[in-house]
């Protein structure tokens, strides 16, 4: 679905002349939703855990005519790549990062990751996680991303329109998918049923068209509220970069 929602988005924008296909470039890290950037017909690259933006930063700089989007998980970007990722939102780095979070470790046996909810089960915190989640949303805001969005996997359409904003932009736009997991994320709120899983978390979706911050903290009893919580055009790190090189043009 969310594979499906972008490739729309960006076969719209291919359509309406404001994208080439020979300029669009996914880098993968691990984990289930890292394997989209291998999926799709484009130039792509995968590398290691947590290493997506390292990279993705690296083919910017020398492609800045480039569209770079970056696709992984909660735990990949973060937890072993959140240092990358603080990184990359303050420099407002010319990257479209989706990150699609199933609020749990699922390739590697359920274990509680950076955005699982307060009090939940999982494979490492057998009674209940102590920890609060983090805010993806809040911390993009706060660190001087150009777009920040929440999505998700239950909603398709709105993901869409939310994709097809953020390939437009220019800096950093930073789009969290909420997505279920039914084999390991099911399996500890007691729903393995993928269809049943789908539902549970499509009660929990509530729409809003311009959501305020105190909007998205994570709550898995009162939901989860999607849409566009930033959207400015600061100018990115592309930019400030080329400003550097006229500059030193004159010595």
């Amino acid at each position: 679905i969310v594979m499906t929602s972008l490739l729309r988005a960006i076969d719209q924008r291919i359509r309406e002349g404001l994208l080439r296909r020979d300029q669009i470039m996914f880098v993968g890290g691990i984990g289930c939703s890292a394997r989209i950037a291998m999926y799709a017909r484009f130039d792509s690259v995968r590398t290691a855990h947590g290493r997506t933006i390292p990279l993705a930063t690296a083919i910017k700089i020398l492609r800045p005519d480039h569209k770079v989007i970056v696709v992984g998980g909660d735990g990949d970007i973060c937890a072993i790549g959140g240092n990358h990722l603080l990184h990359a939102l303050r420099r407002n780095m010319d990257l479209m990062i989706i990150i699609v979070n199933n609020m749990i470790y699922g390739m590697t046996g359920g274990q509680v990751s950076p955005t699982t909810p307060l009090k939940l089960y999982t494979t490492t915190t057998p009674y209940g996680n102590p920890e609060k989640p983090l805010n993806i949303i809040r911390l993009a805001c706060s660190l001087g991303a150009n777009f920040v969005a929440r999505g998700s996997a239950t909603h398709p359409h709105i993901l869409q329109q939310i994709f097809y904003k953020a390939l437009g932009k220019r800096g950093l736009a930073l789009i969290e998918v909420l997505s279920s997991c039914p084999e390991i994320f099911g399996r500890h709120i007691g729903i393995t049923d993928p269809v049943k899983s789908f539902m549970k978390l499509r009660e929990k979706i509530k729409v809003k068209s311009n959501p305020s911050l105190d909007e998205s903290e994570y709550d898995w009893e009162r939901g989860f509220v999607i849409g566009v919580y930033l959207d400015k055009d600061d100018p990115g790190y592309i930019d400030n970069l080329s400003l550097l090189h006229k500059s030193l043009r004159g010595f």
